[in-house]
Protein backbone atom coordinates (compact mmCIF):
# COMPACT_ATOMS: atom_id res chain seq x y z
CA UNK A 1 0.00 0.00 0.00
CA UNK A 2 2.93 2.53 1.13
CA UNK A 3 4.17 1.77 -2.42
CA UNK A 4 1.21 2.67 -4.14
CA UNK A 5 0.70 6.09 -2.30
CA UNK A 6 4.98 6.79 -3.46
CA UNK A 7 4.41 5.57 -6.90
CA UNK A 8 1.07 7.91 -6.90
CA UNK A 9 2.87 11.34 -5.38
CA UNK A 10 5.71 10.92 -7.88
CA UNK A 11 6.17 14.08 -10.38
CA UNK A 12 7.55 13.32 -13.80
CA UNK A 13 9.14 15.38 -16.19
CA UNK A 14 6.44 17.72 -17.86
CA UNK A 15 7.47 18.16 -21.57
CA UNK A 16 9.63 15.70 -24.19
CA UNK A 17 12.04 18.71 -24.31
CA UNK A 18 12.43 18.12 -20.54
CA UNK A 19 13.45 14.83 -20.67
CA UNK A 20 15.78 14.93 -23.21
CA UNK A 21 17.64 18.23 -21.91
CA UNK A 22 17.38 16.82 -18.30
CA UNK A 23 19.14 13.42 -19.10
CA UNK A 24 21.47 14.87 -22.06
CA UNK A 25 22.59 16.80 -19.24
CA UNK A 26 23.14 13.58 -16.73
CA UNK A 27 25.20 12.21 -19.41
CA UNK A 28 27.37 15.76 -20.41
CA UNK A 29 29.73 16.32 -18.24
CA UNK A 30 33.59 17.18 -17.72
CA UNK A 31 34.01 13.87 -19.38
CA UNK A 32 32.31 15.22 -22.73
CA UNK A 33 34.95 18.81 -22.59
CA UNK A 34 38.19 17.53 -21.55
CA UNK A 35 37.99 13.86 -21.44
CA UNK A 36 37.08 13.01 -24.76
CA UNK A 37 39.57 15.78 -26.16
CA UNK A 38 42.51 14.32 -24.64
CA UNK A 39 41.84 10.30 -25.34
CA UNK A 40 41.09 11.35 -29.00
CA UNK A 41 44.35 12.93 -28.56
CA UNK A 42 46.24 9.91 -27.43
CA UNK A 43 44.41 7.34 -29.56
CA UNK A 44 44.36 8.67 -33.29
CA UNK A 45 42.29 11.55 -33.39
CA UNK A 46 39.71 10.64 -36.54
CA UNK A 47 40.40 7.01 -36.38
CA UNK A 48 39.35 6.87 -32.55
CA UNK A 49 36.04 9.56 -33.47
CA UNK A 50 35.03 6.73 -35.86
CA UNK A 51 35.51 4.35 -33.09
CA UNK A 52 33.98 5.97 -30.58
CA UNK A 53 30.75 6.71 -32.81
CA UNK A 54 30.47 2.94 -33.49
CA UNK A 55 30.44 1.77 -29.88
CA UNK A 56 27.98 4.73 -29.24
CA UNK A 57 25.44 2.64 -31.38
CA UNK A 58 26.61 -0.92 -30.66
CA UNK A 59 26.59 -0.70 -26.83
CA UNK A 60 25.59 2.90 -25.45
CA UNK A 61 21.94 3.04 -27.26
CA UNK A 62 21.47 -0.63 -26.06
CA UNK A 63 22.69 0.14 -22.62
CA UNK A 64 20.90 3.28 -22.38
CA UNK A 65 17.45 1.91 -23.90
CA UNK A 66 17.72 -0.90 -21.03
CA UNK A 67 18.22 1.20 -18.04
CA UNK A 68 14.84 3.42 -19.29
CA UNK A 69 13.03 -0.35 -19.56
CA UNK A 70 13.72 -0.41 -16.15
CA UNK A 71 13.34 3.06 -14.81
CA UNK A 72 10.04 3.44 -16.92
CA UNK A 73 8.09 0.23 -16.00
CA UNK A 74 8.66 0.15 -12.16
CA UNK A 75 7.90 4.14 -11.55
CA UNK A 76 10.39 4.15 -8.60
CA UNK A 77 13.94 5.00 -7.43
CA UNK A 78 15.99 2.29 -8.72
CA UNK A 79 16.83 0.17 -5.61
CA UNK A 80 12.99 -0.47 -5.98
CA UNK A 81 12.91 -0.31 -9.86
CA UNK A 82 15.01 -3.66 -9.92
CA UNK A 83 12.91 -5.50 -7.09
CA UNK A 84 9.92 -4.83 -8.83
CA UNK A 85 10.87 -6.34 -11.66
CA UNK A 86 13.02 -9.08 -9.99
CA UNK A 87 9.92 -11.44 -9.35
CA UNK A 88 11.73 -13.61 -6.27
CA UNK A 89 15.39 -13.19 -7.48
CA UNK A 90 17.56 -10.87 -5.48
CA UNK A 91 18.44 -7.90 -8.21
CA UNK A 92 17.56 -4.78 -5.85
CA UNK A 93 21.24 -4.83 -5.04
CA UNK A 94 22.18 -3.53 -8.91
CA UNK A 95 19.92 -0.35 -7.49
CA UNK A 96 22.24 -0.15 -4.49
CA UNK A 97 25.09 -0.37 -6.46
CA UNK A 98 24.02 2.29 -8.60
CA UNK A 99 23.21 4.59 -5.81
CA UNK A 100 26.08 3.81 -3.93
CA UNK A 101 28.01 4.24 -6.92
CA UNK A 102 26.79 7.65 -8.05
CA UNK A 103 27.18 8.88 -4.76
CA UNK A 104 31.02 8.51 -4.47
CA UNK A 105 31.35 10.21 -7.65
CA UNK A 106 29.30 12.85 -6.86
CA UNK A 107 31.75 13.70 -3.64
CA UNK A 108 34.93 13.46 -6.11
CA UNK A 109 33.67 15.06 -9.10
CA UNK A 110 32.24 17.86 -7.11
CA UNK A 111 35.88 18.50 -6.15
CA UNK A 112 37.21 18.84 -9.61
CA UNK A 113 33.47 20.89 -10.31
CA UNK A 114 34.80 23.41 -7.53
CA UNK A 115 38.15 23.80 -9.28
CA UNK A 116 36.26 25.16 -12.39
CA UNK A 117 33.82 27.39 -10.08
CA UNK A 118 37.02 28.63 -8.75
CA UNK A 119 38.52 28.98 -11.73
CA UNK A 120 35.26 30.73 -13.04
CA UNK A 121 35.71 33.00 -10.01
CA UNK A 122 39.62 33.59 -10.89
CA UNK A 123 38.74 34.91 -14.59
CA UNK A 124 36.31 37.33 -13.79
CA UNK A 125 39.02 38.76 -11.70
CA UNK A 126 41.59 38.49 -13.98
CA UNK A 127 43.81 35.84 -12.37
CA UNK A 128 44.36 33.20 -14.51
CA UNK A 129 45.85 35.28 -17.38
CA UNK A 130 49.70 34.57 -17.63
CA UNK A 131 52.44 32.43 -18.33
CA UNK A 132 52.94 28.74 -18.47
CA UNK A 133 54.88 28.96 -15.61
CA UNK A 134 52.21 31.02 -13.86
CA UNK A 135 49.38 29.05 -15.01
CA UNK A 136 51.40 25.78 -13.31
CA UNK A 137 52.15 27.71 -9.86
CA UNK A 138 48.81 29.13 -9.34
CA UNK A 139 46.86 25.88 -9.78
CA UNK A 140 49.67 24.04 -7.45
CA UNK A 141 49.23 26.87 -4.90
CA UNK A 142 45.29 26.50 -5.07
CA UNK A 143 45.24 22.52 -4.62
CA UNK A 144 47.40 22.54 -1.76
CA UNK A 145 45.25 25.19 -0.13
CA UNK A 146 43.78 23.34 2.85
CA UNK A 147 40.59 25.87 2.76
CA UNK A 148 39.98 26.84 -0.38
CA UNK A 149 39.80 23.86 -2.52
CA UNK A 150 37.09 22.65 0.13
CA UNK A 151 34.93 25.46 0.07
CA UNK A 152 34.50 25.99 -3.41
CA UNK A 153 33.36 21.95 -3.49
CA UNK A 154 31.24 22.36 -1.01
CA UNK A 155 29.71 25.73 -2.61
CA UNK A 156 29.00 23.38 -5.83
CA UNK A 157 27.68 21.01 -4.00
CA UNK A 158 25.08 23.76 -2.22
CA UNK A 159 24.39 24.94 -5.84
CA UNK A 160 23.14 21.24 -6.84
CA UNK A 161 21.69 20.91 -3.62
CA UNK A 162 19.29 24.04 -4.56
CA UNK A 163 18.11 22.50 -7.41
CA UNK A 164 17.62 18.91 -6.30
CA UNK A 165 15.50 19.89 -3.49
CA UNK A 166 12.97 21.74 -5.70
CA UNK A 167 11.96 18.18 -7.37
CA UNK A 168 12.06 16.95 -10.62
CA UNK A 169 9.83 19.39 -12.66
CA UNK A 170 10.53 22.62 -10.63
CA UNK A 171 14.48 21.75 -9.94
CA UNK A 172 15.79 19.27 -12.55
CA UNK A 173 14.04 19.93 -15.57
CA UNK A 174 13.55 24.19 -15.41
CA UNK A 175 17.77 23.81 -14.76
CA UNK A 176 18.07 21.57 -17.39
CA UNK A 177 15.99 24.31 -19.80
CA UNK A 178 18.34 27.14 -18.38
CA UNK A 179 21.77 24.87 -18.26
CA UNK A 180 21.69 23.02 -21.64
CA UNK A 181 20.95 25.43 -24.11
CA UNK A 182 23.56 28.16 -22.41
CA UNK A 183 26.23 25.35 -22.42
CA UNK A 184 25.60 24.85 -26.32
CA UNK A 185 26.24 28.45 -26.96
CA UNK A 186 28.68 28.95 -24.82
CA UNK A 187 30.85 25.91 -26.64
CA UNK A 188 29.71 27.02 -30.40
CA UNK A 189 31.01 30.42 -29.51
CA UNK A 190 34.39 28.62 -28.59
CA UNK A 191 34.63 26.75 -30.89
CA UNK A 192 33.87 29.96 -33.65
CA UNK A 193 36.87 31.37 -31.67
CA UNK A 194 39.39 28.42 -31.69
CA UNK A 195 38.66 27.52 -35.43
CA UNK A 196 39.26 31.68 -36.80
CA UNK A 197 42.88 30.95 -35.50
CA UNK A 198 46.03 30.66 -37.85
CA UNK A 199 46.54 27.17 -38.86
CA UNK A 200 43.90 26.45 -36.62
CA UNK A 201 42.74 23.84 -40.12
CA UNK A 202 45.86 21.09 -38.47
CA UNK A 203 43.75 20.75 -35.11
CA UNK A 204 40.48 20.18 -37.72
CA UNK A 205 42.08 17.86 -40.29
CA UNK A 206 43.34 15.79 -36.90
CA UNK A 207 39.97 15.62 -35.78
CA UNK A 208 38.35 14.65 -38.96
CA UNK A 209 40.93 12.55 -41.23
CA UNK A 210 41.19 9.28 -40.00
CA UNK A 211 44.98 7.51 -39.93
CA UNK A 212 43.36 3.84 -39.64
CA UNK A 213 47.17 2.71 -39.12
CA UNK A 214 46.84 4.07 -35.34
CA UNK A 215 43.79 1.57 -34.69
CA UNK A 216 44.57 -1.44 -32.89
CA UNK A 217 42.69 -3.08 -30.17
CA UNK A 218 43.86 -0.88 -27.18
CA UNK A 219 42.10 2.11 -29.16
CA UNK A 220 39.03 0.31 -29.68
CA UNK A 221 38.94 -0.87 -25.60
CA UNK A 222 39.76 2.90 -25.10
CA UNK A 223 36.69 4.28 -27.30
CA UNK A 224 34.32 1.48 -25.93
CA UNK A 225 35.14 2.82 -22.30
CA UNK A 226 34.74 5.93 -23.45
CA UNK A 227 31.39 5.27 -25.07
CA UNK A 228 30.34 3.46 -22.02
CA UNK A 229 31.16 6.37 -19.56
CA UNK A 230 30.05 9.41 -21.25
CA UNK A 231 26.56 8.34 -21.35
CA UNK A 232 26.25 7.64 -17.45
CA UNK A 233 25.42 3.94 -17.80
CA UNK A 234 26.09 1.65 -14.58
CA UNK A 235 24.91 4.71 -12.06
CA UNK A 236 21.04 4.06 -11.91
CA UNK A 237 21.10 7.69 -12.82
CA UNK A 238 19.11 6.73 -16.78
CA UNK A 239 17.01 4.82 -14.93
CA UNK A 240 15.94 7.19 -12.09
CA UNK A 241 15.11 9.78 -14.80
CA UNK A 242 13.35 7.14 -16.72
CA UNK A 243 10.86 6.65 -13.97
CA UNK A 244 10.23 10.36 -14.43
CA UNK A 245 8.97 9.20 -17.71
CA UNK A 246 6.16 9.49 -19.43
CA UNK A 247 3.83 6.22 -20.61
CA UNK A 248 4.02 7.65 -24.43
CA UNK A 249 8.00 8.55 -24.42
CA UNK A 250 9.93 6.74 -27.58
CA UNK A 251 12.57 5.26 -25.51
CA UNK A 252 14.06 3.78 -28.66
CA UNK A 253 13.86 7.55 -29.99
CA UNK A 254 14.83 9.64 -26.87
CA UNK A 255 18.15 7.50 -26.44
CA UNK A 256 19.01 8.19 -30.35
CA UNK A 257 18.25 11.69 -29.93
CA UNK A 258 20.43 11.93 -25.98
CA UNK A 259 23.40 10.04 -27.58
CA UNK A 260 23.20 12.36 -30.75
CA UNK A 261 23.22 15.28 -28.61
CA UNK A 262 26.03 13.68 -25.77
CA UNK A 263 28.20 12.81 -28.46
CA UNK A 264 27.91 16.49 -30.69
CA UNK A 265 28.67 18.08 -27.38
CA UNK A 266 32.28 15.95 -27.50
CA UNK A 267 33.13 16.34 -30.83
CA UNK A 268 32.37 20.03 -30.49
CA UNK A 269 34.62 20.10 -27.42
CA UNK A 270 37.33 18.90 -29.73
CA UNK A 271 37.14 21.81 -32.36
CA UNK A 272 37.16 23.70 -29.08
CA UNK A 273 40.35 22.35 -27.94
CA UNK A 274 42.30 20.83 -31.11
CA UNK A 275 42.37 24.14 -33.64
CA UNK A 276 43.36 26.46 -30.31
CA UNK A 277 46.01 24.00 -29.26
CA UNK A 278 47.54 23.30 -33.15
CA UNK A 279 47.87 27.05 -33.50
CA UNK A 280 50.34 27.51 -30.64
CA UNK A 281 51.65 24.21 -31.47
CA UNK A 282 50.69 22.86 -27.87
CA UNK A 283 49.64 19.17 -27.52
CA UNK A 284 47.06 18.88 -25.02
CA UNK A 285 47.76 16.93 -22.01
CA UNK A 286 45.53 14.48 -20.31
CA UNK A 287 44.48 15.32 -16.51
CA UNK A 288 43.61 18.54 -14.62
CA UNK A 289 46.72 20.08 -16.46
CA UNK A 290 44.28 20.35 -19.62
CA UNK A 291 41.82 22.40 -18.28
CA UNK A 292 43.98 24.40 -15.26
CA UNK A 293 47.47 24.89 -16.75
CA UNK A 294 47.44 23.84 -20.49
CA UNK A 295 44.22 26.20 -21.99
CA UNK A 296 45.10 28.87 -19.76
CA UNK A 297 48.26 29.07 -21.76
CA UNK A 298 46.85 28.79 -25.05
CA UNK A 299 44.76 31.18 -24.56
CA UNK A 300 47.55 33.17 -23.70
CA UNK A 301 49.01 32.74 -26.67
CA UNK A 302 46.22 32.23 -28.89
CA UNK A 303 44.29 35.37 -27.89
CA UNK A 304 46.84 37.19 -25.40
CA UNK A 305 47.83 40.22 -28.59
CA UNK A 306 44.10 41.20 -27.37
CA UNK A 307 43.25 41.29 -23.58
CA UNK A 308 39.93 41.68 -23.55
CA UNK A 309 39.52 38.57 -25.49
CA UNK A 310 41.84 36.78 -23.98
CA UNK A 311 39.73 37.78 -20.91
CA UNK A 312 36.64 36.92 -22.35
CA UNK A 313 37.03 33.49 -23.75
CA UNK A 314 38.63 32.41 -20.17
CA UNK A 315 35.22 33.17 -18.39
CA UNK A 316 33.07 31.47 -21.20
CA UNK A 317 35.34 28.24 -21.03
CA UNK A 318 35.41 27.85 -17.27
CA UNK A 319 31.36 29.09 -17.36
CA UNK A 320 31.14 26.29 -19.92
CA UNK A 321 32.91 23.74 -17.49
CA UNK A 322 30.59 24.58 -14.76
CA UNK A 323 27.63 24.05 -16.28
CA UNK A 324 28.63 21.16 -18.00
CA UNK A 325 29.55 19.78 -14.38
CA UNK A 326 25.96 21.27 -12.84
CA UNK A 327 24.36 18.87 -15.36
CA UNK A 328 25.70 15.69 -14.11
CA UNK A 329 25.90 16.52 -10.28
CA UNK A 330 21.81 17.17 -10.31
CA UNK A 331 21.55 14.01 -11.93
CA UNK A 332 24.12 11.92 -9.44
CA UNK A 333 21.76 13.73 -6.26
CA UNK A 334 18.82 12.69 -7.93
CA UNK A 335 19.78 9.18 -7.23
CA UNK A 336 20.39 8.93 -4.05
CA UNK A 337 17.55 11.51 -2.88
CA UNK A 338 14.86 10.26 -4.63
CA UNK A 339 16.19 6.36 -2.88
CA UNK A 340 15.54 8.27 0.64
CA UNK A 341 12.31 9.98 -0.23
CA UNK A 342 10.27 6.92 -1.07
CA UNK A 343 12.23 4.23 0.96
CA UNK A 344 12.92 5.45 3.92
CA UNK A 345 9.26 7.73 3.60
CA UNK A 346 11.60 11.13 4.42
CA UNK A 347 10.31 14.19 2.70
CA UNK A 348 12.38 15.13 0.07
CA UNK A 349 14.40 18.33 1.36
CA UNK A 350 15.40 15.55 4.39
CA UNK A 351 16.14 13.01 1.59
CA UNK A 352 18.01 16.00 -0.01
CA UNK A 353 20.24 16.71 2.98
CA UNK A 354 21.36 13.52 3.88
CA UNK A 355 22.69 12.91 0.29
CA UNK A 356 24.60 16.34 0.67
CA UNK A 357 26.05 15.55 3.84
CA UNK A 358 27.51 12.27 2.56
CA UNK A 359 28.88 13.69 -0.76
CA UNK A 360 30.40 16.69 1.42
CA UNK A 361 32.27 14.59 3.68
CA UNK A 362 33.43 12.63 0.59
CA UNK A 363 34.50 16.20 -1.05
CA UNK A 364 36.56 17.02 1.76
CA UNK A 365 38.49 14.19 2.49
CA UNK A 366 39.11 14.11 -1.81
CA UNK A 367 40.08 17.65 -1.61
CA UNK A 368 42.98 16.93 0.71
CA UNK A 369 43.84 14.26 -0.38
CA UNK A 370 45.21 15.80 -3.73
CA UNK A 371 46.68 18.65 -1.57
CA UNK A 372 47.07 19.59 1.81
CA UNK A 373 46.72 15.88 3.23
CA UNK A 374 48.23 14.19 0.58
CA UNK A 375 48.95 11.89 2.72
CA UNK A 376 46.18 10.65 2.96
CA UNK A 377 45.95 7.44 0.64
CA UNK A 378 44.62 3.87 0.00
CA UNK A 379 46.11 0.97 -2.02
CA UNK A 380 49.22 3.82 -3.19
CA UNK A 381 46.68 6.29 -4.75
CA UNK A 382 45.41 9.16 -3.06
CA UNK A 383 41.58 9.17 -1.90
CA UNK A 384 39.96 11.12 -4.91
CA UNK A 385 42.06 8.94 -6.93
CA UNK A 386 41.30 5.52 -5.35
CA UNK A 387 37.53 6.93 -5.54
CA UNK A 388 38.07 7.73 -9.50
CA UNK A 389 39.19 4.22 -10.05
CA UNK A 390 36.89 2.13 -8.13
CA UNK A 391 34.04 3.90 -9.87
CA UNK A 392 35.22 3.98 -13.18
CA UNK A 393 37.19 0.79 -13.47
CA UNK A 394 34.72 -1.55 -11.73
CA UNK A 395 31.72 -0.35 -10.00
CA UNK A 396 30.15 1.14 -13.22
CA UNK A 397 31.30 -1.71 -16.09
CA UNK A 398 29.81 -3.90 -13.09
CA UNK A 399 26.56 -2.06 -12.93
CA UNK A 400 25.96 -1.78 -16.89
CA UNK A 401 26.86 -5.07 -17.23
CA UNK A 402 24.42 -6.19 -14.85
CA UNK A 403 21.59 -4.29 -15.94
CA UNK A 404 21.95 -5.57 -19.49
CA UNK A 405 21.77 -8.93 -18.55
CA UNK A 406 18.74 -8.31 -16.03
CA UNK A 407 17.03 -7.12 -19.19
CA UNK A 408 17.82 -9.65 -21.45
CA UNK A 409 17.52 -12.54 -19.55
CA UNK A 410 15.62 -12.07 -16.47
CA UNK A 411 12.88 -9.29 -17.44
CA UNK A 412 9.83 -11.47 -19.13
CA UNK A 413 10.42 -10.67 -22.96
CA UNK A 414 6.43 -9.48 -22.95
CA UNK A 415 7.60 -6.79 -20.52
CA UNK A 416 10.78 -5.81 -22.00
CA UNK A 417 9.15 -5.91 -25.48
CA UNK A 418 5.61 -3.62 -23.82
CA UNK A 419 8.35 -0.96 -23.05
CA UNK A 420 10.20 -1.14 -26.26
CA UNK A 421 7.64 -0.85 -28.16
CA UNK A 422 5.21 1.30 -26.14
CA UNK A 423 2.40 -1.23 -25.79
CA UNK A 424 2.83 -1.53 -29.32
CA UNK A 425 2.20 1.75 -30.26
CA UNK A 426 5.66 1.85 -32.49
CA UNK A 427 7.38 -0.28 -34.58
CA UNK A 428 9.10 -3.49 -32.98
CA UNK A 429 11.74 -4.21 -36.39
CA UNK A 430 14.35 -3.39 -34.09
CA UNK A 431 12.99 -5.17 -31.26
CA UNK A 432 15.06 -8.69 -31.76
CA UNK A 433 18.34 -7.00 -32.58
CA UNK A 434 17.96 -4.91 -29.40
CA UNK A 435 17.43 -7.98 -27.33
CA UNK A 436 20.05 -10.23 -29.35
CA UNK A 437 22.65 -6.65 -27.95
CA UNK A 438 21.48 -6.49 -24.72
CA UNK A 439 21.64 -10.84 -24.12
CA UNK A 440 25.12 -10.96 -25.96
CA UNK A 441 27.34 -7.92 -27.43
CA UNK A 442 26.74 -5.16 -24.52
CA UNK A 443 28.04 -8.20 -21.53
CA UNK A 444 31.06 -9.33 -23.68
CA UNK A 445 31.95 -5.74 -24.53
CA UNK A 446 31.59 -4.62 -21.28
CA UNK A 447 33.57 -7.48 -20.32
CA UNK A 448 36.61 -6.35 -22.17
CA UNK A 449 36.11 -2.71 -20.96
CA UNK A 450 36.57 -3.85 -17.46
CA UNK A 451 39.21 -6.34 -17.78
CA UNK A 452 40.89 -3.49 -19.82
CA UNK A 453 40.49 -0.81 -17.09
CA UNK A 454 42.08 -3.79 -14.48
CA UNK A 455 45.21 -3.88 -16.68
CA UNK A 456 44.47 -7.31 -17.36
CA UNK A 457 44.09 -7.91 -21.29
Amino acid sequence: MTHNNTKAERTGFGSKIGIILATAGSAVGLGNVWRFPYMTGENGGAAFLLVYIACILLLGLPGMISEFIVGRRAQANAARAYDNLSGERPWRFVGYLGIFTATIILGFYAVVAGWCLQYLYASLLGHVQGSADYAQTYFQQFASHPVKPVMWALAFIIITHMVVVRGVRKGIERASKFLMPILLILLVILVIASCSLPNAWKGVEFLFKPDFSKLNSHVFLEALGQAFFSLSLGTACLCTYASYFKRDTNLLGSAAQISVLDTLIAILSGLMIFPAAASVGINPDSGPSLIFITLPNVFQQAFGAIPVVEYVVSIMFYALLVFAALTSTISMHEIGTAFFTEEMHMKRRNASFVITLTASCISVFCAWSVGAWDSLKIMGLSLMDFCDRLTANILLPLGGMLTCIFVGWFIPRKIVFEEFTNQGSINANLFLLFVFTVRYICPIGIVLVFLHQLGII
